[in-house]
């Protein structure tokens, strides 16, 4: 339950969806190369927005139950419409966690493959540490691992998480990320 507002929260993420201009490619990234395996493919042909549309549906899984999405339509002005063209952009990603062990055996896959270097790189924030990969449609996938004093962190800046969003909007931009900073320091 949200406690200032006793709303209950979704139970977890069942899936994130994208279209995607090659399923086959999509599947090869996420399940050969990501290790997430292909859990369903459902065809479709349903009226959506004033139109019959026909398009697959693939559903890779996480180990929680759910799943990434990734939809192709039949036909190319539908594809069009809908398709993955938006610009590339860090800001607009999924991130998935992973226990250290999991994101080095990733880095350690991608950098075994003819993977190009440059669709994959490091962040660390200091309240967790990241590898984003880029899918071929060129959506980002974070796979990050949590610091280990993430529990304290997080403790941290909970009762001050609406006090911190009123004085960013208000114009006061100054840095907060204590857990980036004594990251840095270390």
């Amino acid at each position: 339950m949200n406690a200032q507002q006793n709303i209950p929260l979704p139970m977890r993420l069942h899936h994130n969806a994208y279209v995607v201009k090659d399923l086959e490619k999509t599947r090869a990234f996420y399940e050969d190369l990501m290790g997430m395996p292909l859990q369903a493919t459902w065809c479709e042909k349903t009226e959506l927005f004033g139109k019959e549309r026909i398009y697959c549906h693939c559903f890779f899984g996480l180990k929680d139950g759910s799943a990434l999405a990734f939809f192709q339509f039949a036909d190319g002005a539908d594809q069009q419409q809908f398709g993955p063209e938006l610009p590339v952009s860090g800001f607009r990603h999924i991130a998935l966690k992973v226990d250290k062990a999991h994101q080095l055996e990733l880095i350690d896959r991608v950098k075994a493959t003819s993977y190009p270097a440059d669709k994959y790189y490091f962040l660390e924030h200091g309240y967790c540490n990241s590898l984003y990969v880029l899918d071929p449609d060129n959506m980002i996938v974070e796979f990050c691992t949590d610091h280990p004093q993430v529990d304290k962190i997080n403790a941290e800046v909970l009762p001050k998480a609406h006090s911190e969003l009123k004085r960013w909007l208000a114009g006061d931009h100054t840095p907060n990320n204590e857990a980036y900073h004594r990251e840095q320091a270390a």
